[in-house]
C-alpha cells in the first residue's frame, strides 16, 4: 500500500505549491519502508538471541511446512525480481525498497527451510547442537537485511536532504566545460526528487557574445547534460572578459553593455599613441546635447580600457527606426540604374579584382537617391581587399553621379552567381 500510494502521488505533475514536482514522496516512502525492514531485522536478532541464550524452542520438522515454504519462496523470488527490474527501469527508490522487502522474505524463507532441514538432520543423526542452526541462520539473514537496508536508507536520506549523487556533479561539470563557447564552469548543483534530477549550472562566456548565441549555448549545455542524465536543467550565464581579449571586442562589449550600437570601428597606433574611431548610432529623435552625452560616456569608457591612454573620435549618426516610402519617378530611376550598371561594367580594366556588376537597383526615398547592386569578384581575394575595392567603386559612382546619396555594393564570388 505504501509503495502504491507513493508511486501514484510522485507521478503527479508539478504545481504552484510544488514547483519541483512530487518526487520526494517516493524517496520518503523508500525511507519509511527501509526503516520498517530494519525494525524487522532488529526483531529477528532479538528473537535469535533469546532462542540461543535464554529460551530454547524445539522445532518439529514437517514435510508440509517445507512444501508451503518452497511455494512462498518461489512467489517472493518472482515478485522481487519483477520489482527490481521495474525499479531499475523507472529509477524508482520506492519500487527498489519494495523489491528489497520481498528479497528479505526470500532470505528469511530460505533460512527457515535450512533451519528445519538442519534440525531434522540433527534429530536423525543425534547431533543436538544442530538445533541452534535456525537462530544462527536467522542472525545471518538479519545481518544481510541490516547491511542492504542501511545502504538503501542512506541513498533515500541523501535524496531527501538534496545530497548530490556521487560523481555526477563532476561528470556534468566536465561535459559543460567542454562545450564550445564556455570559458569556465563556475558552479554545478544537482538534486534528485524521485526518479528525476534537477541541475543548476552557472557558466561564464565571452562578454561580447550575443543574446541569441547565449541561448544557443544554453541549449547545447542542456543537451550535453541530458546525454548524461535525464534532468530539468537551468543554465545561468555570466559575461566575462576572456584572457587576451582584443581591444575591438572589449569596445563592442562596452557599447553593448551601455545599450549603444556602433560600427566602422578602427584603430591606429602612431608615435606611441592609440587613436580609436567609430560610428555611433543614436535615436534619431535625440537632440545634439543628448546624443553627445552618450558619445562622451562611451569615449570615457574606451579610454578607461586603455588606462586613459587613447584618443577617441566618434561620428554620431541617427539610428534608422522607420521604413521610408519611395518618392516615385520610377522611369527615371530605371534609366539611372542602366547608366550606373554600364559605368560599373566599364571599370574591370581598372580593377583586376572586379569581374562584373549586375542587379543595379535605384530608388528615391525622402528626396535621397539610393543605389544598391551586386558585384562579382575573384573568390580567393581576402575580404579586406574586397572591402577596399567596393569602397573605391562606391566613391567612383558617387563621383560620376553626384545625385547619388548612398551606394551599397554586395560582393559575391563567381560560383554564387
Amino acid at each position: 500500500i505504501i509503495t502504491y500510494l507513493s508511486v501514484r502521488l510522485s507521478d503527479e505533475p508539478a504545481d504552484e505549491k510544488h514547483p519541483y514536482g512530487h518526487g520526494k514522496y517516493e524517496n520518503f516512502s523508500a525511507f519509511v519502508e527501509t526503516g520498517l525492514l530494519l525494525l524487522t531485522a532488529l526483531y529477528i536478532i532479538f528473537e535469535a538471541f533469546v532462542r540461543l541464550f535464554f529460551h530454547h524452542v524445539h522445532i518439529i520438522p514437517s514435510v508440509t511446512a517445507i512444501v508451503v515454504l518452497f511455494l512462498a519462496l518461489v512467489v517472493d523470488l518472482t515478485r522481487a525480481r519483477a520489482l527490481t527490474r521495474a525499479a531499475e527501469k523507472f529509477k524508482s527508490e520506492a519500487l527498489e525498497a519494495d523489491a528489497l522487502h520481498f528479497s528479505t522474505d526470500v532470505w528469511s524463507t530460505s533460512v527457515v527451510i535450512v533451519g528445519i532441514v538442519l534440525v531434522w538432520v540433527g534429530e536423525a543423526i543425534h547431533l543436538p547442537w544442530l538445533s541452534f542452526a535456525d537462530p544462527i541462520a536467522a542472525l545471518v539473514v538479519a545481518g544481510v537485511i541490516v547491511w542492504v537496508g542501511s545502504q538503501l536508507g542512506r541513498r533515500t536520506l541523501d535524496a531527501l536532504l538534496d545530497a548530490a549523487p556521487a560523481g555526477l556533479q563532476q561528470k556534468i561539470a566536465n561535459a559543460v566545460g567542454a562545450t564550445a563557447g564556455v570559458l569556465e564552469t563556475e558552479r554545478v548543483r544537482v538534486r534528485r526528487a524521485g526518479n528525476r534530477h534537477f541541475v543548476d549550472v552557472t557558466v561564464s562566456v565571452p562578454r561580447s557574445t550575443s543574446l541569441e548565441q547565449v541561448h544557443a549555448l544554453s541549449d547545447a549545455i542542456e543537451q550535453r547534460i541530458g546525454a548524461i542524465v535525464p534532468a530539468d536543467v537551468m543554465v545561468h550565464v555570466e559575461p566575462r572578459a576572456p584572457e587576451g581579449e582584443h581591444l575591438f571586442e572589449a569596445i563592442r562589449a562596452l557599447a553593448q553593455r551601455k545599450g549603444l550600437a556602433i560600427h566602422d570601428l578602427s584603430a591606429q597606433q602612431q608615435d606611441g599613441r592609440l587613436f580609436v574611431e567609430l560610428h555611433l548610432e543614436v535615436d534619431e529623435n535625440l537632440s545634439l546635447r543628448e546624443a553627445h552625452r552618450q558619445a562622451t560616456d562611451l569615449e570615457n569608457g574606451i579610454r578607461e580600457l586603455r588606462g586613459g591612454q587613447a584618443e577617441v573620435n566618434i561620428h554620431i549618426e541617427p539610428l534608422g527606426s522607420h521604413i521610408a516610402s519611395t518618392d516615385g519617378r520610377a522611369g527615371e530611376m530605371r534609366q539611372l540604374a542602366r547608366a550606373i550598371e554600364a559605368f560599373l561594367n566599364s571599370l574591370p580594366s581598372e580593377y583586376d579584382e572586379l569581374v562584373n556588376c549586375h542587379d543595379v537597383l535605384v530608388r528615391q526615398a525622402e528626396h535621397h537617391i539610393l543605389v544598391s547592386c551586386h558585384c562579382i569578384m575573384k573568390s580567393d581575394l581576402p575580404i579586406t581587399q574586397v572591402h577596399d575595392v567596393t569602397a573605391a567603386l562606391e566613391d567612383r559612382v558617387k563621383e560620376r553621379f553626384p545625385q547619388v546619396y548612398r551606394m551599397t555594393i554586395h560582393p559575391e564570388p563567381p560560383e554564387e552567381r
